[in-house]
């Protein structure tokens, strides 16, 4: 996947600002239901936000770059527990996808 712009990577920032996170990757680590329902969600909605109940930075940090990895997706930015992940669908759905929900809104 390349990388994203700068542009790119600002206004899904602004898309993102508003979303809640929709998986929480807990205790348990990367488990394939979490892989799952991540890969269901990032097709479904293209930007979404995982929630990392991780306590040590590093531990984080290796997770996000593991979901991000597996998952195919783009890491647009973390905060915290908090990150960001955008991979395009194949066919975007024009009532799930945040892009393009975002996209109304915003004219």
């Amino acid at each position: 996947m390349a990388a994203l712009s700068i542009q790119e990577r600002k206004r899904l920032r602004q898309i993102g600002h508003a979303l809640n996170p929709v998986v929480m990757l807990g205790g348990q680590g990367l488990t394939e239901n979490v892989i799952e329902e991540t890969n269901r969600a990032l097709n479904d909605h293209e930007l979404i936000k995982v929630k990392i109940v991780a306590e040590d930075r590093e531990a984080r940090a290796a997770l996000i770059a593991e979901i991000a990895q597996v998952t195919g997706s783009e890491i647009v930015q973390t905060i915290g527990k908090i990150v960001l992940l955008y991979k395009k669908a194949p066919k975007q759905n024009a009532k799930l996808s945040n892009l393009v929900r975002h996209a109304h809104l915003s004219n």
